[in-house]
């Protein structure tokens, strides 16, 4: 098990912010050789610390695409049915985001689709065949006000 330090913590807000800096860049903004960069990067994503790398897009700038927000509820709340469900939502690319929720939803999930025949193939087709869901309640999104996923330096970095 790979232990986080702070080194590794201002190694992945880099990474977060920009994860095609190169590593001599990164090894000037966190205070290590490039190669040592490289090491602990590698041993981040072996660890599975570093799950992978995304690139964000601007949707407006090619096909129309609206964001759908899917709430979802289960019929139970047992480990059993929270696997299955996670298990079978990782099985489809058209699900972009899956967050495992407190409230009122048990999952909150995102599909972005170009319109509302598009949606509901993947409603038929997907939503409504995954194990355990008792309640699908689906919300298409006006515009997207803040599309960023950098992370702000915290004061005491």
């Amino acid at each position: 098990m790979h232990e986080i330090d702070a080194i590794d913590r201002k190694i992945i807000r880099q990474l977060r912010l920009d994860a095609r800096i190169s590593n001599v860049d990164l090894g000037k903004v966190v205070g290590l050789s490039p190669s040592a960069c490289h090491r602990r990067i590698a041993l981040m994503e072996k660890a599975g610390i570093i799950t992978g790398y995304t690139a964000l897009t601007d949707m407006t700038a090619g096909a129309p695409s609206i964001a759908v927000i899917i709430q979802i509820t289960l019929e139970r709340q047992t480990e059993e049915y929270l696997n299955r469900f996670e298990l079978a939502v990782r099985k489809f690319p058209e699900i972009r985001e899956c967050l495992l929720m407190t409230g009122l939803s048990d999952y909150v999930l995102r599909v972005d689709v170009e319109n509302a025949l598009e949606f509901e193939r993947i409603h038929k087709e997907i939503l409504s065949v995954l194990p355990g869901v008792l309640r699908i309640n689906s919300n298409f999104a006006i515009r997207n006000v803040l599309a960023d996923r950098r992370v702000a330096a915290r004061p005491e970095d």
